[in-house]
């Protein structure tokens, strides 16, 4: 079974089926010990409206739940497959994202700056391709990111994720 590992915050998330284990490093202060349902370090899992669960990082900032099989379906339905290829299906305008070319531990936000880095490109094709810019929640990302990282789930993608209006922006 094939894992993959993000870092955010100095916590490690490694994924696989379906689980999600934190590792967090062990600092010499730590007493290994947690109170008030505070894991080590400060993290603790929380419930968020609508059922997801996050986890908390510090006061007031959390990471959200990633979900790679809701990150296939966004991944077409938001129009990244037009331009992004994964699994030999999707665009060749710009850089496949295969979970064999992501590094194998990533801090999430990287991911969003590298995006963000691009994004003036990625608008400008976004809206001769898909006639609008895309937009997303940061769910949508979390999503997106755990997808484009997980192996097993991206073996699953095909043509028949794209939605139909989608696909047309393909066949253009």
């Amino acid at each position: 079974m094939k894992r993959f590992v993000i870092v955010v915050a100095g916590v490690t998330l490694m994924f696989g089926a379906g689980l999600l284990a934190i590792v967090r490093p062990i600092h010499a202060q730590s007493t290994g010990t947690t109170s008030g349902g505070m894991m080590q370090g400060g993290t603790q899992n929380m419930m968020m409206p609508g059922g997801t669960q996050n986890m908390m990082m510090g006061p007031g900032i959390f990471m959200p739940s990633m979900n790679p099989a809701n990150g296939r379906k966004l991944f077409a339905s938001k129009g990244c497959v037009v331009c992004h290829a994964v699994n030999g299906v999707g665009g060749k305008d710009a850089a496949p994202l295969d979970a064999s070319t992501m590094p194998a531990i990533m801090n999430p936000f990287d991911f969003v700056a590298k995006m963000w880095q691009g994004a003036q490109m990625m608008i400008t094709m976004q809206q001769q391709e898909l006639k609008q810019q895309t937009s997303f929640t940061g769910q949508e990302l979390a999503d997106i990111i755990a997808f484009l990282h997980d192996p097993d789930e991206q073996k699953k993608f095909s043509a028949a994720d794209i939605p139909p209006e989608i696909k047309s922006h393909m066949e253009q």
